[in-house]
């Protein structure tokens, strides 16, 4: 699997990217896109940790 790596500087929009996610209604794992956060139209931020993140 080949990962391609963007670089965002400020002012630049985001690029969609999908990312699996942790959803507590369904109490298991699925995938969010940037673009279905846009199509629902809510405030997003994006947080990005370079280190180990696991959940408490």
């Amino acid at each position: 699997m080949s990962e391609e790596i963007t670089q965002v500087k400020i002012g630049q929009p985001v690029p969609d990217f999908e990312l699996a996610v942790y959803e507590p209604e369904n109490h298991g794992f699925g995938k969010r896109s940037l673009a279905d956060i846009k199509k629902e139209g809510k405030w997003t931020i994006l947080f990005f940790y370079p280190a180990d993140f696991t959940f408490v």
